[in-house]
């Protein structure tokens, strides 16, 4: 998913340009915020715990969160064991984001539990700024080989959720990309504006399925240039 991240809604505002009354809001600014700006962010929220008691309930696709909406996505992106790998080096280069409306900072963070990272999204006119952290990993051997990882929100998000990416090998050679994902607003704005908050999910869904098939073909292209030369 992208969370439409929501942050604790503390009651206090915040003014345009990413400086906010409380340490665990959001941050919002009329143009993209720079590394530094999102470097600065990290620094202040990082060591905040996540905003949501059901952590690792995305693991079990059977599980429903109660008082949560829970989506869940699923895009076949290739055959084999190459276009499993290339789906799980884009996961690691964060490639299932679009370009250019989100982003996550530090662009090169590792898949690792405890991660903290900073999700930039464009969304109601704004740049929004939220931390997520790495909740858990996935690397499963079988039946089904499956990689990837799920991340949280923090107090700094403007939604209350978790989100899993993962790539996945069928028995029968299939390689599927799937985002599963629980959220609820929790930043006054876009508890104002859910019906918004809801397309640019469900469009970011669609884009980043797309992203994942563009990144594979991508890699088989270019084995196929390295056989023919």
């Amino acid at each position: 998913m992208w969370l439409m991240q929501r942050a604790v809604d503390t009651g206090r505002r915040g003014r345009l340009g990413g400086r906010m009354a409380a340490v665990s809001d959001p941050r919002w600014f009329t143009r993209a915020p720079s590394d530094g700006e999102a470097e600065a962010f990290l620094r202040e929220v990082g060591g905040e715990g996540v905003s949501y008691r059901e952590t690792g309930a995305t693991r079990s696709d059977a599980e429903r969160p109660a008082g949560y909406t829970v989506d869940h996505n699923r895009q076949r992106i290739g055959e084999g064991e190459a276009d499993f790998m290339a789906g799980c080096e884009a996961l690691r280069g964060w490639r299932m984001f679009p370009q250019p409306w989100t982003r996550i900072h530090p662009q090169n963070a590792p898949l690792r539990e405890g991660q903290v990272v900073a999700m930039m999204a464009k969304g109601l006119g704004l740049w929004w700024l939220n931390a997520c952290r790495i909740v858990y990993t996935l690397d499963e051997r079988g039946p089904v080989r499956r990689f990837g990882f799920a991340y949280g929100t923090l107090l700094a998000h403007v939604e209350q959720g978790e989100e899993r990416f993962s790539v996945e090998l069928q028995a029968d050679g299939s390689v599927w990309y799937d985002v599963r994902a629980f959220s609820r607003p929790r930043y006054w704005p876009v508890r104002l504006g859910k019906p918004l908050a809801r397309r640019l999910q469900r469009r970011f869904v669609e884009e980043s399925k797309a992203a994942m098939r563009t990144a594979v073909a991508a890699a088989r292209a270019s084995r196929r240039v390295e056989v023919a030369t």
